[in-house]
């Protein structure tokens, strides 16, 4: 497949650029291994103007091409674990048991999948999960929730947290620990885990969650100016439009009024302003602006773009929104952040509100990483070192538990 994919995507690179005008990409210094990235690049690039080709031609969406390409393969048995596809509440999951013996109950992790609510399966992550399984040596339970835009907020939320909930109220049947349960996810994954664990920290019928662990999570709609935002604007494997894509797309099914929604005209000033103490430049540490940050020009509120987003200052949607009152009962966390990301902030301001309010966090930054690193683990040659890293990173946090 990748033999068939590479020429292809250097064809429609070139014919996109010429007939498309697709801008071009600058691949950081800095970045792990930027001569591979640039590789990654052009098939992710190629992918995107082959999909445009077909959406035009009539023979399938984008978005369905999109998922083709991404969907991953089967793989074969594990002689380490018990693998199985169930489904907890009526949700798809995918349960992975280490086969060795052991002394006690193991711990559970539940997994969401990156992939902007649009993209991403269990097949996808199949390996990922595999081996967090494997070198943690914890049973990992893989939600496939409902995807956009076919299935809009709340429908992932819902999802992942009714499978969280069924696995807690069974957890005898998987020879886990109910102290010792996990939330985690990657990208829209880790917006997922940490909507969940908010949830749930006011539950007194379930046991308490153990940890949360949210790697390179979007966690706010309401600013895509940060400075990781203009910093990393043009950096794989998501660029900031891109982010404000999936955004719209989980919340209305549809991409309309992304601009207003970059340019930050989207959310009143009242509202701007009480958010302001929680996403805000002033709340980013100082040596994360040395690439340069511009000072916006003041935009103007349109109503009629808030009335169809508003849904944006819900913290199941935004959890960087959520009150003191909520944070402050989350449990341990890890979070990890790359440099070269436009969710770097997210991350980082998530961080303060968490210790702001007691919690302990362990913070993982890949200095040379970039967004979606770890999704390439052992991903048809794609790898990084720094992707490895950041993974036995978790690894290591959950094994410390």
């Amino acid at each position: 497949l990748l033999l068939l994919l590479l020429p292809l995507a250097a064809l429609a690179v070139a014919l996109a650029t010429v007939l498309l005008g697709l801008p071009s990409y600058d691949i950081p210094p800095g970045v792990n291994q930027p001569a591979k990235l640039r590789l990654v690049l052009a098939v992710l690039l190629g992918t995107a103007a082959l999909g445009r080709f077909l959406e035009k031609t009539g023979l399938c969406s984008q978005i369905t091409f999109g998922r083709y390409v991404r969907q991953g393969r089967k793989l074969g048995v594990d002689p380490k674990l018990f693998i199985q596809d169930l489904q907890f509440n009526k949700v798809p999951v995918r349960v992975y048991q280490p086969k060795a013996t052991s002394d006690g109950r193991r711990r559970g992790i539940i997994f969401f999948h990156g992939g902007g609510w649009v993209f991403g399966s269990l097949d996808t992550y199949e390996k990922v999960c595999r081996y967090i399984s494997r070198e943690s040596e914890s049973v990992v339970v893989s939600v496939q929730y409902r995807l956009a835009p076919e299935h809009i907020y709340p429908a992932a939320y819902e999802d992942c947290l009714n499978a969280t909930i069924h696995f807690m109220k069974n957890i005898e049947h998987y020879g886990v620990d109910p102290a010792n349960v996990i939330v985690c996810g990657d990208s829209a994954g880790g917006n997922l885990a940490a909507a969940v664990s908010q949830t749930l920290a006011g539950r007194s019928d379930l046991p308490k969650l153990r940890a949360q662990v949210l790697i390179y999570p979007g966690l706010q709609a309401l600013d895509f100016n940060l400075p990781s935002y203009q910093q990393n604007r043009g950096v794989p494997l998501l660029f900031r439009e891109r982010a404000a894509f999936f955004a719209l797309q989980y919340l209305n099914g549809d991409a309309l009024h992304m601009q207003e929604v970059l340019e930050g005209s989207h959310i009143p000033p009242d509202l701007r302003l009480k958010y302001r103490k929680w996403v805000s430049p002033d709340n980013i540490p100082e040596k994360f602006k040395v690439r340069g940050v511009k000072p916006l020009k003041s935009i103007d509120f349109i109503a009629e773009v808030y009335e169809t987003v508003k849904r944006f200052c819900e913290p199941n949607l935004c959890p960087l929104l959520a009150e003191d009152a909520i944070v402050h009962q989350l449990p341990e966390s890890f979070i990890l952040t790359c440099e070269y990301d436009v969710l770097r902030d997210d991350g980082l301001l998530y961080k303060k509100r968490l210790e702001d309010n007691g919690v302990r966090v362990t913070w993982y930054h890949l200095e040379d990483g970039f967004h979606g690193i770890i999704s390439l683990y052992d991903y048809c040659g794609f790898s990084f070192p720094a992707g490895k890293r950041g993974l036995d990173s978790v690894v290591n946090f959950l094994k410390g538990l």
